[in-house]
């Protein structure tokens, strides 16, 4: 009787075992897909843009510190650009000057895959870094359109923080209508861009595009963070929201 009261104490230690192991592999092989842009020129000011240091610096920290893999992406595949505003604005910014010394994230970000070439399979969230890049690609990126699609449709996250919305623009589902249609949404606000004194270099304003594409726009104070949840789909509105709209991504996954 004791014998095989050991026994079973046994197998149900080895089955507890193995489902922490299962369980442990699985958030080992998580991987999140960083979309970053192509586009390095902003507008007609002779200045460069390309994707902003804290929006791809402070995600990439909070999802590879909870056990992520990271992998980016762009338009065109290959070096993708990195405003250099955004170097001078955060110099002092520890987690910023770590990744852009982080010799294997930079390799990355040197030969990013080319969006068309992405297997979603691979991953369980689909993120867009913004910058001021990305207002000039994303939204037109044939390629950009399929892929999140199938990424919402699988119900996997998709997420977006500040300009990085842009690339929900213009995605249609299945049944015909638009990704963000009737979605709560958060974004780069207009007060912000006119603030920032970049409203004349934009080919549009991301605020009344996403209301316009049906989005249900929200927005706090320039500057201050404010992460929207609506389902699978996860916003943020400016460089102050990234490491709070990946955080509730990390806790979003773990109860997967």
């Amino acid at each position: 009787m004791r014998v095989g009261l050991v026994l079973l104490i046994a197998v149900i230690a080895t089955t507890i075992a193995s489902k922490k192991l299962a369980s442990h592999h699985a958030n080992a092989e998580q991987r999140i897909l960083l979309v970053v842009t192509s586009h390095e020129d902003l507008g007609t000011s002779g200045k460069k843009t390309g994707y902003y240091l804290p929006e791809a610096a402070h995600p990439h920290h909070v999802f590879t510190n909870a056990g992520l893999k990271v992998d980016y992406a762009s338009p065109k595949g290959g070096k993708s650009p990195l405003d250099p505003y955004s170097v001078q604005d955060y110099k002092d910014d520890k987690i910023s000057v770590d990744f852009l010394n982080n010799a294997s994230v930079q390799k990355q970000l040197s030969n990013t895959i080319k969006i068309s070439d992405v297997n979603p399979n691979k991953y369980s969230a689909i993120f867009f870094v913004g910058g001021h890049g990305p207002m000039y690609d994303l939204p037109t990126d044939v390629a950009v359109q399929q892929l999140t699609r199938t990424f919402y449709e699988s119900n996997k996250i998709v997420a977006a923080v500040c300009h990085g919305p842009a690339g929900l623009l213009n995605v249609r589902l299945s049944n015909g209508k638009n990704l963000i249609d009737g979605k709560r949404v958060a974004g780069y606000t207009n007060g912000e861009e006119e603030e920032g004194g970049t409203t004349s270099q934009m080919p549009f304003s991301l605020e009344d595009t996403l209301k316009r594409n049906g989005g249900l726009y929200t927005k706090v104070d320039n500057w201050q963070p404010h992460v929207v949840r609506d389902g699978n789909l996860f916003t943020g509105q400016n460089p102050a929201s990234a490491t709070g709209l990946a955080k509730i991504i990390v806790s979003a996954l773990k109860k997967h």
